[in-house]
């Protein structure tokens, strides 16, 4: 089969508003890795990969970040930045060949959905064991595998917390939740989790983000000779997660998304 251009596969695979998605599409994909997809995707749509195997694929990406972290120093956190950068390369191309292929499956969603909480929840529990030293020749401190291990428990819930809007609605008869619906009914509230928005802090718990941190914090660990800055992150993403968590129901509940 012909291997379809650039040019004619763009406008298919890229229809107005994928990139302009407010919640569906990453900044990574916008800034760079919608372009990357392209080029992979123009190799895999006239072979016989599927859709869904690309998700499989996509998920064992970033599952295979948290053994990735706990190789020590630099290389360890580098090579769980490149997993998740692998999985949010795949999270593009299994969408752009379904279109293209015209193969599209609610167990294509579901798959899609099971593997960003699964990409989440990977790079948290494995920073919080690297935190704790579990290839060191000192003693291991569970204390930060169980706070990695809370904030991936967070960072669950919080998709978890939007994804039960379209369960609750689905089940009480209504549409599909509009965009606008997720503004507070309060002038206050509203103008609270517009300033979150604008802050972004609550990204930080989100895989792709989280991976970038944990390199970062990882030159700094290797400037100082120890763990503490990768320690210190953990426990902050382990309070922005629950403290998220609490914030993003009370703002569920105040909208007008349950109505």
């Amino acid at each position: 089969m012909r291997k379809p251009s650039v040019a004619e596969l763009r406008p298919v695979v890229h229809p107005p508003g994928v990139k302009d998605r407010r919640s569906g599409e990453h900044w990574g994909g916008r800034l760079y890795m919608r372009e990357i997809s392209l080029r992979i995707t123009r190799q895999l749509v006239g072979t016989s990969v599927t859709p869904n195997q690309l998700t499989y694929v996509m998920t064992l990406a970033g599952v295979l970040a948290a053994p990735a972290l706990l190789v020590p120093g630099i290389p360890g956190a580098l090579l769980g930045a490149l997993m998740v950068q692998l999985y949010l390369l795949l999270d593009c191309v299994d969408g752009e060949v379904a279109r293209w292929k015209k193969q599209y499956s609610l167990a294509g969603v579901y798959l899609d959905r099971v593997g960003a909480y699964l990409c989440d929840a990977a790079v948290l529990v494995g920073f919080g064991l690297r935190a704790a030293d579990l290839w060191g020749s000192g003693r291991i401190d569970w204390l930060w595998a169980f706070l990695g291990t809370l904030a991936a428990l967070g960072a669950i819930l919080i998709k978890a917390e939007t994804d039960l809007v379209g369960v609750a609605r689905h089940q009480g008869g209504l549409p599909p939740v509009k965009e606008a619906a997720s503004e507070p009914r309060s002038s206050g509230m509203a103008l609270a989790r517009r300033a979150a928005a604008a802050l972004k802090f609550h990204r930080l718990v989100l895989g792709i983000e989280a991976s970038l941190l944990i390199v970062v914090l990882a030159i700094a660990d290797q400037a100082r000779g120890d763990l503490f800055f990768s320690r210190l992150g953990v426990a902050v993403l382990a309070g922005i997660a629950l403290l998220q968590t609490v914030l993003h129901l009370v703002s569920i509940m105040v909208s007008s998304r349950l109505k």
